[in-house]
């Protein structure tokens, strides 16, 4: 009977030995565990930011380069390429980059009844009203040149940041902050001291069709971005490359016809790519792209980067401008263009705490 009780001692004893070597086994594991999930963590931080900072940095360059580009562009003061060509081929170059993103999704994903290009008539009906109005803004955009420069142009087009909160609140029922309609006014007070002119007798520096021509185009591009919004919301869990191909197709589209209505004769007389050149082949990249990185920014990173990568492209457009076009940076655009920065600030806190 002793020898029994002893030799269970030394079972138990072993099971303990046994049991504390394990949880020895487990603690070293779990804390190799923790140090590389910790490692990992620290991995995807960085690659995130590495992203995040690119996406920054490619906006930034890309809309304070747009409005430059244009007025590059242009010879004696004039397009010597059509601008209705030029818009086609910026629409092509969309449609075929959102095509490729198309084609590299169903290569690692499969076709799905998301992803898939073929659509019915009531979901590809509705892109036709979004592609006439970012029609005609974009061609408002080469023809406001002849009456603001650059740095002007990148002040006056936060205005269309008003209309679209307006129309949110018209069209998507949505409200509005009271910190979001501060910076409306601080917008508009923004834009208006940029444009002061002390130094003539005009009170501003853009004429009076320089004004009404960047209102239009506020109007059409909030009405345009509210609309394809609400298109895209209709069906969230469509992919939006799918969404993009059809709304740049029937882009594509109305370019054509404007190319038949506006530049057929110099088109067929001279060719379709009569009076390019370097500076319009990257202008048209430029557009192409812009509408890439803003997609991507929303992916990738947040609406506080895009407001600062705004901001910074205005103060670019600027100082880019007085070495090309001897552009003067006078008091009045950097107040006005520093208390723009602040509203559009100021409307993406709003827009958060809303």
């Amino acid at each position: 009977m002793e020898y029994r009780k002893l030799k269970d001692l030394d079972k138990d004893d072993g099971a303990v030995g046994d049991d504390i070597e394990s949880l020895r086994g487990k603690a070293l594991s779990g804390a190799h565990t923790n140090n590389m999930a910790t490692l990992g963590g620290h991995s995807i931080d960085r690659t995130k930011w590495k992203r995040k900072s690119i996406v920054t940095l490619a906006l930034t360059v890309l809309t304070s380069s747009q409005a430059i580009l244009i007025v590059w562009s242009k010879r004696a003061g004039k397009y010597e390429y059509s601008v209705t060509t030029a818009n086609f081929l910026v629409e092509t170059l969309k449609c075929a980059l959102s095509l490729a993103a198309l084609v590299r999704i169903w290569g690692n994903e499969g076709v799905t009844d998301d992803n898939r290009l073929s659509s019915s008539l009531d979901e590809v009906i509705v892109f036709p009203i979004p592609a006439a109005l970012y029609l005609v803004k974009n061609l408002l955009q080469y023809y406001i040149f002849a009456y603001v420069d650059a740095p002007g142009y990148q002040i006056l087009k936060n205005l269309n940041i008003i209309s679209t909160g307006v129309l949110y609140r018209i069209i998507l029922k949505k409200k509005l902050s009271e910190i979001q309609w501060a910076a409306f006014i601080l917008l508009c007070a923004g834009c208006t001291t940029a444009q002061l002119n002390p130094s003539s007798d005009h009170v501003l520096q853009a004429p009076f069709q320089g004004w009404m021509m960047a209102i239009v185009m506020a109007l059409l591009s909030g009405f345009a971005g509210v609309y394809t919004e609400a298109i895209i919301k209709k069906r969230p869990s469509r992919n939006i490359n799918v969404q993009n191909f059809w709304l740049y197709v029937f882009g594509m589209v109305f370019n054509a016809v404007a190319i038949v209505i506006q530049d057929f004769d110099a088109v067929m007389n001279k060719g379709f790519f009569h009076g390019y050149s370097l500076i319009t082949v990257l202008m048209i990249v430029n557009h192409a792209l812009s509408g890439i990185a803003v997609s991507m920014v929303m992916k990738y990173a947040d609406n506080i980067v895009k407001v600062y990568s705004t901001s910074v492209a205005m103060l670019l457009t600027a100082l880019v401008s007085v070495f090309l076009f001897g552009f003067h940076l006078s008091l009045a655009f950097f107040l006005g263009s520093t208390v723009v920065s602040v509203s559009i600030y100021l409307h993406s806190i709003g827009k958060l705490q809303r």
